[in-house]
């Protein structure tokens, strides 16, 4: 059968020209910044200074790269960062799932009181001078246990997993498996968790992207730069213009130190997020599910 085509009036016209023009200029807005740092990271020193740059690359060059990659502290961060990034987000998944499944049960004593206790820690804590003689008095400052194990778990992500346990995985499930002789142990980890690969992609995601943007930790807890995360330098290098000498000893005068000092951030920032800007399309598609999943919190 042919699907007719249904004619729109002249006010939903109005409408959708209205709707797409201004979903066009928002986007325009957010991508623009992003084209024109990967542009001007590709641009020359002079060009960038002289504001020359406005959409594409101009006096095309690689040399901003080839000082970033200069950086010995650019590949420290790059393998601290992958390392808390994937062994904090293995320990925030693996904590929030344990921690939601039980509170998924209804037959669980005291689920409500548990439950409080989690909530309330989303809405008053000890602050940031408390917690940091709680990781000194522990011996966990300057060691990387301090970027891994502060906030292992998410309040808020755990509702979410929840949530989603509780909507896709039945009671009477739970209840055929016992009598097949499954017990709890064994229908977390054969059912549940094969059950729950969605959230947990969307968990993965959101722990993942934290943690890859996270400098506020190190900031408080490191003081031994080979601990670093990327974000560190990154700031070092954005804020306080603080890199090497050996990275310009090609560069003759003060004014070409200036400009490829200015070349360098534009650099930085793509090579920092790259990585990110990769990833995100191919896990685009989970999150609309994972915020439906969290929209009701049961």
């Amino acid at each position: 059968m042919r699907k007719q085509k249904v004619k729109l009036c002249k006010e939903d016209k109005i409408f959708y020209a209205v709707g797409y023009t201004i979903v066009i200029i928002l986007t325009l807005l957010v991508l623009y910044p992003v084209i024109y740092i990967v542009s001007a990271s590709f641009s020359s020193g002079d060009a960038v200074a002289q504001g020359k740059v406005w959409l594409w690359p101009v006096d095309f060059t690689l040399d901003g790269y080839k000082a970033v990659f200069r950086y010995r502290s650019i590949w420290v961060g790059y393998r601290n960062t992958i390392f808390y990034t994937v062994a904090g987000t293995l320990i925030n998944v693996s904590i929030t799932m344990i921690c939601a499944y039980p509170l998924a049960r209804q037959n669980l004593k005291g689920r409500s009181a548990i439950s409080f206790l989690f909530t309330f820690t989303m809405l008053f804590s000890g602050g940031m001078i408390p917690k940091y003689i709680l990781m000194k008095n522990l011996g966990l400052t300057n060691t990387i246990w301090s970027m891994l194990l502060p906030g292992a778990m998410s309040v808020y992500n755990m509702i979410v997993a929840r949530t989603f346990i509780q909507s896709n995985i039945p009671n009477e499930m739970l209840e055929a498996a016992k009598i097949d002789g499954c017990d709890d142990f064994q229908f977390f980890f054969r059912m549940v968790l094969p059950l729950s690969k969605t959230v947990m992609a969307v968990l993965t995601l959101w722990y993942a992207v934290g943690h890859w943007n996270s400098y506020f930790s190190a900031f408080l807890y490191l003081s031994d730069k080979n601990l670093y995360p990327l974000q560190i330098f990154l700031k070092e290098i954005l804020v306080q213009s603080q890199f090497d000498s050996d990275m310009i000893t090609d560069v003759a005068t003060a004014t070409q130190q200036q400009n490829l000092k200015m070349l360098l951030k534009y650099s930085v920032i793509v090579v920092s997020t790259a990585p990110l800007m990769c990833f995100y399309p191919f896990v685009q598609k989970y999150f609309q599910k994972g915020v439906m999943v969290g929209s009701v919190k049961g």
